[in-house]
């Protein structure tokens, strides 16, 4: 039988499964908020510009940089632990590291408030309220959410996405009807973040509750030195991730203007969104039962095989027509503005459709502590994507630069696929061994 055969046969059989079943209940609420978020597209392309997006995608440039650290990745740690306890006190310390990062993000725009706006080329102060506000919203929410979805509790995250998406579009064609610019994107993301975050708050009410008289320093302080590897491998490996994914929208807007900035950011926000649908809830459940099943010490190359080959298939096809035909549906749905969109789109689905299949990997890389091989890893790839932006950018026209970019993330996310399978057939290899 053909891989792909086996992983849709193996999709078929897991249907009555509890791994199928949370994955449908997460999807039901990422399919309604993406449905809103794309449905809601077109209205958008035309009511702001491509500077408008380009300024939206230099400030979430920056604060995703902030946010990818701001848990030091201790928010990935929380499923780990076999005993609640022990995860609860990892809660504890994702919560404190927000706190934290929150502060000193605080006393750096105290400092430096002007390269900031500089950098995201904005001089309105407001931006700066704001990207801290949505520093420390984004920080819980992932602290709040790796917890909802340790005690599987995916139908309050399922809510989420949809009350998320509900408050980011309201909220920014709301804003954008009253001709607020750019600031409607920012104020429309924030309050999606906050809704989705209160809600999720109410699940982790009760556990903290209970768990509260377990807040000690003593016991907090061993859980950080335990899964120390997150903090200092995890979390500048993310780091880098975060500022190559950002670095495109503030090089380009930098060297070709705020226009070609704001047509990446608004292509790549298109392009994600349909990921999003299905590596939401996969991401949630999957990293869930894969740690369950490494604890257990079962077949863990077994299901990262089937998952990453349904990715594959799930992928070719979009994959296809898009690369064939982006540019005429970007002017056709979104208007002729965003044609050279488009013809972004048709490269960056080389990148994009690999890294949509590499999510099996990274989860199952960090279940099987390689924290600090995929930091050595991430600082490879993280220089040989900045050296292409910065020489490309200098150099070179803005779809070349974008060419090469994608290509670069095509080679190196296929690399990291076949590097973690490799691990995982070593590693259950070695169990059956036992």
């Amino acid at each position: 039988m053909l891989p792909i055969s086996k992983s849709l046969h193996f999709l078929a059989n897991q249907s009555k499964s509890t791994f199928v079943r949370n994955v449908s209940i997460v999807m039901s609420g990422t399919a309604i908020a993406q449905f809103l978020s794309f449905a809601l597209s077109p209205i958008l392309s035309r009511m702001f510009s491509p500077s408008d997006f380009g300024l939206f995608g230099t400030f979430n440039s920056v604060v995703s940089v902030a946010v990818v650290i701001s848990t030091l990745q201790y928010s990935q740690a929380i499923m780990l632990p076999q005993k609640r306890v022990d995860a609860i006190q990892v809660f504890f310390v994702s919560c404190i590291s927000v706190i934290l990062v929150f502060m000193v993000c605080l006393i750096i725009v105290g400092i430096f408030p002007k390269s900031i706006m500089k950098l995201i080329k904005t001089d309105n102060e407001w931006v700066l309220i704001l990207m801290l506000m949505s520093i420390g919203i984004a920080g819980i929410n992932q602290s709040v959410q790796a917890w909802a979805v340790r005690i599987k509790a995916f139908k309050h995250t399922s809510a989420s996405q949809v009350i998320g998406s509900v408050a980011t579009n309201g909220f920014t064609i709301g804003m954008g009807a009253v001709h607020f610019g750019m600031l409607s994107l920012i104020i429309g993301s924030f309050f999606g973040s906050l809704f989705t975050t209160m809600n999720l708050l109410r699940v982790c009410v009760r556990d903290i509750k209970e768990s509260i008289h377990s807040f000690n320093l003593t016991s907090i302080t061993k859980k950080a030195i335990e899964y120390r590897d997150f903090p200092f491998f995890s979390a500048p490996q993310h780091l880098m991730n975060a500022l190559s994914e950002g670095l495109p929208v503030l090089l380009f807007s930098h060297f070709y203007g705020i226009n070609v900035g704001g047509t990446y950011a608004f292509c790549v926000r298109i392009l994600q969104a349909p990921m999003a649908f299905v590596l939401n809830p996969l991401r949630q459940v999957l990293f869930q039962k894969a740690s369950e099943t490494y604890n257990r010490g079962e077949n863990l190359f077994s299901m990262f095989g089937k998952v990453t080959l349904g990715l594959m298939s799930a992928v070719l096809i979009p994959g296809l027509v898009l690369f064939f035909n982006a540019p005429r549906l970007f002017s056709w749905i979104f208007g002729n503005n965003w044609y050279d969109a488009g013809i972004f789109a048709k490269w960056l689905t080389l990148w994009l459709a690999v890294a949509f299949c590499n999510v099996p990997a990274v989860l199952f890389a960090r279940i099987l502590r390689q924290q600090r091989n995929l930091f050595v890893f991430e600082s490879v790839s993280f220089t040989i994507r900045f050296s292409i932006l910065l020489i490309g950018s200098y150099n070179f026209s803005p779809l070349f630069t974008i060419k090469m970019f994608s290509l670069a993330g095509f080679i190196l996310n296929g690399f990291l696929i076949v590097w973690i399978g490799f691990l995982c057939f070593n590693q259950n290899n070695k169990r059956s061994y036992l």
